[in-house]
């Protein structure tokens, strides 16, 4: 990558909830310009109290947490927000304006720009997430994934450039979640904006993400590219996860069948290109 400057650096040795309920420790996650990064665990495993870190929600923890070389515990919610923000798993928790771009023109307002650049931000944001022809449309009449989309939108209006993602595939059919991605990857690679995401899907992950973290009781147990990450299904089960279905394919039939696969693919394409070599041999 061209472009190794760190975006966000957290480093949490411990973080506890207010009843003493030990929620993190032994944290360090290094997000570099331009990065699409996984947060990866089960249910419970800390994901959404670790982006609250991130996006400055929560500052009452042991160690740091850096914006841009900025320490987070001393940065106002304006200065955050000008480059970071959260999208929560549930857009009806993030949503409250009458149509979708009173909405998204909330953030670009308080933020003090002039009328004619709030309204070239909420136009070209919501051109960004493909939901510009709904720009008069009410919020209540929206799909869910068109809700998620929207929300998107009022953090691109705001200048985003960190995008801090709660499973945005969460609540949507097989084909919505393709279109999520699509359309994340898509501001990743063509906007270049960067991109934090916890989800517990593990398909998407080879097919979408540069690097993840695998979050498990609260602590970071494996990180790297998918390759290094998903290496076994007992390793996976240890942490309440699993492999890439079609990855749990290839290591049953190389361990258990005896197929002499070279490696263990994470996508359909790679495993086409393996099963074809060991059948051609």
């Amino acid at each position: 990558m061209a472009d190794l400057k760190i975006r966000l650096s957290v480093q949490i040795n411990s973080f506890k909830y207010p009843d003493g309920t030990q929620a993190l420790s032994d944290i360090e996650v290094n997000i570099s310009h331009g990065e699409f990064i996984g947060i990866l665990g089960s249910n419970g495993s800390g994901k959404t109290t670790l982006l609250k870190i991130m996006d400055g929600l929560m500052k009452d923890f042991e160690g740091s947490a850096y914006l841009d070389g900025a320490d987070i515990k001393k940065l106002s919610p304006k200065e955050i927000y000008s480059k970071a923000g959260l999208v929560f798993q549930n857009p009806d928790d993030q949503l409250f304006a009458p149509t979708v771009f009173e909405d998204v023109a909330f953030g670009p307002i308080n933020m003090g720009f002039r009328e004619d650049e709030v309204i070239t931000r909420i136009n070209n944001a919501l051109k960004d997430v493909d939901m510009q022809e709904y720009a008069k449309k009410s919020i209540h009449n929206l799909s869910f994934g068109q809700k998620k989309r929207v929300c998107i939108a009022g953090l691109l209006a705001m200048g985003h450039e960190i995008l801090l993602l709660d499973e945005p595939t969460a609540g949507l059919d097989p084909m919505g979640e393709y279109k999520m991605m699509n359309l994340l990857t898509g501001l990743n690679k063509d906007k270049g904006v960067t991109i934090v995401m916890a989800t517990h899907s593990v398909d998407l992950v080879p097919l979408f993400l540069d690097r993840l973290y695998i979050l498990s009781k609260g602590c970071i147990v494996r990180s790297g590219i998918p390759e290094e990450v998903f290496t076994a299904p007992d390793d996976m089960a240890n942490v309440r996860l699993r492999l890439p279905q079609i990855a749990e394919l290839i290591y049953k039939l190389r361990h258990e069948d005896n197929m002499p696969f070279e490696k263990i693919p994470l996508t359909i394409g790679e495993a086409r290109r393996e099963i074809l070599k060991t059948l051609r041999s």
